[in-house]
């Protein structure tokens, strides 16, 4: 099957699997979600979600928490994996945001990435999410799916190498859907240890590539 028409298969059965495929993480503002996604990182959104309610409330605007130490904000988050580091990006985050962005949260990859704690893939999940736009952040999900279904070769070994082949071949316009579509994919169906490969849209074109 040549990469095209893998592709456009994916696309068509991924969006009848999750037509409503978007975040599972909770937010209501640009600051909320950033926050969220900066504690997601190698933590589930299940657990995210469990945390963020008193954490808002505590810290109910950027300009609250930049007033915070790290220390404060730790309480909070202290259930999510690597917590200390965690508080300490928050709040740089959240001061640097105030003093250099006057408190907007910046839409921007070169602004976002230049916040503590904050990455290409958190920076392109805000893009995708919090402000409409067309990105493909790839997280462990995406990365993982990528190659096992043949999507990427295997010399895609980064993230930015597979974000720079799945930008090539989904359509701008479905980018972040895809994004969606595999991370739910991938939680739900083909997950790490024990993909259900018979109850699995994809069952037919995969490539089952588990190394």
């Amino acid at each position: 099957m040549r990469k095209r028409e893998l592709y456009n298969k994916c696309s068509e059965r991924l969006s009848q699997a999750y037509p409503e495929a978007a975040t599972e993480l909770h937010f209501s503002s640009p600051y909320q979600l950033l926050c969220a996604v900066m504690l997601s990182a190698q933590c589930t959104d299940k657990r995210v979600n469990m945390v963020t309610p008193a954490l808002f409330e505590a810290f109910p605007t950027v300009h609250d928490m930049a007033a915070a130490t790290p220390e404060q904000i730790f309480p909070y988050i202290k259930s999510v994996s690597y917590p200390n580091s965690k508080a300490d990006h928050l709040a740089g985050m959240a001061r640097m945001v105030c003093d250099r962005f006057d408190g907007r949260i910046p839409d921007t990859m070169e602004e976002m990435t230049s916040l503590p704690g904050v990455g290409r893939k958190t920076a392109n999940v805000m893009l995708a999410v919090a402000f409409n736009g067309q990105a493909m952040p790839v997280d462990t999900h995406v990365f993982r799916l990528s190659h096992r279904i043949g999507l990427v070769p295997k010399r895609c070994t980064t993230p930015l190498s597979v974000e720079k082949e799945l930008v090539k071949y989904f359509p701008k316009e479905l980018l972040s859907r895809a994004h969606h579509w595999l991370i739910l994919h991938g939680r739900y169906v083909c997950t790490a240890r024990t993909p259900k490969c018979a109850n699995c849209c994809l069952n037919d074109i995969c490539l089952r590539d588990f190394d």
